[in-house]
């Protein structure tokens, strides 16, 4: 069946820096894209980035320039590089695969990123 598995989440101090993993499996990963979503507790999801299947990448406004998505087509893998953290990017984070960016058909049950001091 479809799982995606993400890892990699922790505490960091503001500034720091850490990599978030998403491990797919259970359906063809090359034709999907990859989104990752964050959410806060009783707060609505939240999309954050996405990759398509073709390897374009898109970030919402407030993570560009911080936040590098990739993927690796070999491993059925998926990647958020996230540098510079704030306290604000403090959430669940989750990785949902969709046809295009910004879409969710399947997801995660997500990895906890907690930025503070």
């Amino acid at each position: 069946q479809v799982q995606l598995v993400e890892s990699g989440g922790g505490l960091v101090h503001p500034g720091g820096s850490l990599r978030i993993s998403c491990a797919a499996s259970g359906f063809n990963f090359t034709l999907f894209a990859i989104n990752w979503v964050r959410q806060l507790p009783g707060r609505d999801l939240e999309w954050v980035s996405g990759i398509s299947s073709s390897g374009a990448t898109r970030y919402v406004e407030a993570v560009k320039g911080r936040f590098t998505i990739s993927r690796d087509n070999i491993q059925n893998m998926a990647y958020l590089q996230m540098n510079n953290l704030k306290p604000e990017d403090t959430a669940l984070y989750i990785c949902a695969r969709g046809r295009d960016i910004g879409t969710m058909s399947a997801r995660g049950q997500g990895t906890q990123v907690t930025v503070s001091s």
